[in-house]
């Protein structure tokens, strides 16, 4: 997407959004659109955890008190954004960490959210739940936690929907309606 930009803005999305919103499908749909690259600070976390053979939430724990981890997963996306343009950063704080970047939040109801993360295979290696009741539950104890690391490291709350140029309730639209939303306001965005 190219076009006339002013100063303090770049050709780049951040994406954030609640667990199970569709942040990673939508993103899928945007980079093949706009023919952009990606930075996905989720894939880097899992990796993490998996490597010390936690799941997700334990992980999210352990980064409670290790803020060092923490601070260097979120630095990732500043120090990637340096170098590079024409990409989109999926991570909870990309916006925080890319100030001049186009800002998307994806919210779901949690019972949509929690159906889908039970049904995403891609999540079985680092969550492992019997029931949608239990993912519903870590979803919910994982939001918690993550705020409050958040605020205590970064004085931010993601939940803040002034933090973003977007917001998007994903719980009733498809990923192609939802990527077709951004495009527009992300174009009207740049242009302005």
């Amino acid at each position: 997407m190219k076009g006339k930009i002013r100063m303090g803005k770049r050709n780049i999305i951040s994406l954030a959004g609640d667990l199970a919103s569709g942040k990673g499908t939508v993103s899928e749909i945007l980079i093949r659109d706009l023919n952009y690259g990606i930075y996905r600070n989720g894939e880097y976390v899992r990796k993490l955890a998996k490597e010390k053979g936690l799941d997700i939430t334990s992980f999210n724990a352990y980064l409670a008190d290790h803020p060092e981890i923490d601070i260097q997963i979120e630095k990732s996306a500043a120090e990637y954004a340096k170098d590079h343009d024409n990409f989109i950063i999926d991570a909870r704080l990309g916006w925080y960490a890319v100030p001049d970047s186009f800002k998307v939040y994806l919210r779901v109801d949690i019972d949509v959210a929690a159906q889908r993360a039970f049904n995403d295979q891609k999540r079985k290696s680092t969550e492992y739940f019997e029931t949608v009741e239990e993912q519903k539950a870590d979803m919910q104890r994982r939001y918690k936690s993550e705020n409050e690391r958040y605020w205590k490291l970064y004085h931010v709350h993601k939940e803040d929907m002034s933090n973003y140029d977007l917001v998007i309730d994903t719980t009733n639209m498809t990923p192609e309606e939802v990527a077709e939303q951004i495009k527009r306001e992300y174009k009207n965005w740049l242009e302005k």
